[in-house]
């Protein structure tokens, strides 16, 4: 970089956007793990359009992917970008409003002709309209730059115009200080059959970083240094990955093989894709003809003694529940991942929410509880689908694992566990000496019945849909047997809170405000409350990753503030669930329901209004 100045920032928020085959997605992982690999943290959202083809140029085609990169730690991919790289005019239209004055973007100038602009929705050209003139904007003919360095390479032309997002990349590369190495490396191992896409790609690479050295795209190239993070050996993981990683984790800890059926279905489906490459280890992956399919394959996974899983998003967990209901019946162990997106119906496939949460409780007939918990980062979905299966093997019962958009596409560093490190996983089963072994013989505390398998002489039995004899499991249609089960079944779900941590308090322990969340919105809360105690506001947070039961702490820790809010991405879910089993307590409510997560600015503004009386 010769004689380049560099700045030392503490954070930076880059987002790159563009059309849904310019390559975004690819381009921001590779910023991503390139600054991973320097020792950054990190948290990112792609942005994916709903449109399976939108028109080439529209807004409706925007693909945008941000990532949040510091040396402090980092909860959330930002509020708001620092440097917008605009590959077309709709790129910058969709975007411009989110970027404060006084910022960069990046603009593939090549891309900003009227027909490109007037696509996208702008009255008059933006590079002489005067929209652009607060921003420190880079104007590059990025397309055309691209060209000139691949020329003579042998490519065609698609392949070389494809090419445009790695000049784009390697301009970011320079003017954050970040090494060429890692892309390269991983461009070699994506084309090693075809070494004239890896070659043009790295030209291009190259190309948009000594350009940006050339232009000086900035007054100095800036640098993040490695933030201070415990040792050991990390991972940049996706949610989605980290989900799949905890579900093979614990089928090892049960001494189980792992079974998942499941319907491909957005934004689930990469939990099924992750869990196929591992056959090595015993996981078994059916990709079923339906939702249905995919839930009743599974429950008799669970029925012959495999760990039993199940992936969807909401409009999948709909049709999944009455052979969820079938599972809370028999009693079998199961989970059922649910990926939260943005409905009713298909509503916002590509967006997140929290719209689920009443579904997992209370969507099935009759009487059906559930044990529902949530993860509430990319890294803690390992946590979760870990605990997930512990609780269905250990209580004999199903489990739903809600996670969402946000976190399941979402990445951060993740420091690898042993598997001799995690917590045992203790099936609850019949021994094969256990005399006169009743189907629903149960343990006295946590209420869970002794599971057999196919296969185990002596011990046949009859199971199914139809209500149960409380003992022998034969038909029963017993009023008062009947009601009996009922109130088993929802106590053996209430008795788990005997086995999962207390609610814990994040900032003040107790005082004005208590602000409530759950979920995947904790990162936002988490950056919002720092802010807050930074300001001299005293807050407390309390995080919900245990739903159904609550912890057995929650109305102690309710009963020390004053004032409680509950912030969720949702008309009031969990408000209400809150307002039904705790409701000797007042509550306030603060909700979003925009496809997008909560921004922090917005959360202090309302924290703010709360302790001021607004």
């Amino acid at each position: 970089m010769g004689t380049t100045a560099v700045q030392e920032l503490d954070k930076v928020v880059i987002k790159f956007a563009g059309d849904s085959g310019d390559g975004m997605q690819l381009t921001g992982t590779q910023f991503t793990g390139t600054s991973a690999l320097l020792g950054n943290d990190i948290a990112t959202f792609p942005d994916y359009p709903a449109e399976i083809r939108a028109p080439q140029g529209t807004v409706a085609g925007v693909s945008g992917f941000q990532v949040h990169i510091g040396q402090t730690h980092i909860y959330t991919p930002g509020d708001q970008p620092d440097v917008l790289v605009a590959m077309n005019a709709a790129a910058l239209k969709a975007n411009i409003s989110e970027v404060p004055r006084g910022k960069t973007i990046i603009i593939d100038i090549d891309n900003f002709k009227r027909k490109d602009w007037e696509k996208a929705g702008f009255a008059e050209d933006p590079l002489e309209s005067g929209v652009l003139k607060d921003y420190h904007v880079i104007e590059a003919p990025i397309t055309s730059l691209t060209r000139k360095a691949l020329e003579g390479l042998g490519l065609d032309n698609k392949s070389i115009t494809r090419s445009k997002n790695m000049f784009a990349l390697g301009m970011v590369y320079w003017m954050f200080s970040r090494p060429l190495d890692y892309t390269e490396r991983f461009l070699k191992d994506k084309f090693a059959k075809k070494e004239l896409i890896y070659e043009g790609n790295v030209k291009a690479l190259k190309a948009g970083y000594n350009y940006a050295e050339t232009i000086e795209a900035l007054s100095s190239a800036s640098t993040i240094l490695p933030a201070d993070m415990a040792p050991g050996l990390y991972k940049n993981i996706m949610g989605n990955e980290a989900t799949a990683w905890g579900f093979l984790a614990a089928a090892e800890k049960a001494g189980k093989e792992l079974f998942l059926g499941s319907y491909p279905i957005t934004p689930a489906s990469e939990i099924l894709h992750e869990i196929s490459k591992h056959k090595h280890f015993g996981a078994k992956a059916f990709q079923a003809e339906d939702e249905i399919a995919g839930i009743t394959s599974a429950i008799g996974a669970a029925f012959a003694g495999d760990l039993a899983i199940t992936t969807t998003s909401g409009p999948g967990l709909a049709l999944k529940g009455e052979a969820l209901g079938l599972a809370v019946m028999t009693e079998l162990p199961l989970v059922v991942v649910d990926v939260q997106r943005g409905g009713p119906s298909t509503g916002l496939p590509t967006k997140t929410e929290q719209s689920d949460l009443m579904q997992a409780l209370y969507g099935r007939n009759g009487e059906s509880p559930v044990i529902v918990v949530a993860a509430k980062s990319p890294a803690h979905c390992f946590d979760m689908a870990f605990m997930a299966s512990k609780l269905a093997l250990e209580h004999v019962t199903p489990v739903v694992l809600l996670t969402d958009g946000y976190v399941a596409n979402g990445s951060q560093p993740w420091r690898i566990k042993q598997v001799e490190d995690l917590d045992d996983i203790v099936p609850h089963e019949a021994s094969k000496n256990m005399m006169n072994w009743q189907p629903y013989e149960r343990d006295t505390a946590s209420l869970a019945r002794y599971m057999v398998y196919p296969g185990m002489a002596g011990y046949e039995h009859r199971i199914g849909g139809l209500e149960k004899d409380h003992i022998t499991g034969n038909i029963s249609y017993d009023p008062r047997n009947h009601e009996e089960m009922v109130r088993i079944r929802e106590e053996k779900v209430q008795r788990v809170a005997n086995y999962i941590p207390d609610l814990e308090v994040q900032g003040e322990e107790s005082g004005e405000l208590l602000v409530v969340g759950w979920g995947g919105t904790y990162g936002s809360l988490t950056t919002a409350i720092n802010q807050c105690q930074a300001q001299g506001r005293p807050v407390g947070h309390a995080h919900f990753s245990f739903i159904k039961p609550l912890p057995k702490n929650t109305a102690e820790v309710f009963g020390r503030f004053k004032k409680i809010v509950v912030c969720e991405l949702n008309n009031g879910q969990l408000v209400n669930y809150l307002r039904g089993e705790l409701p000797q307590f007042d509550y306030l409510q603060y909700n979003k329901i925009q496809g997008l997560p909560f921004r922090v600015a917005e959360l202090t503004e309302k924290i703010a209004d709360i302790l001021a009386g607004k």
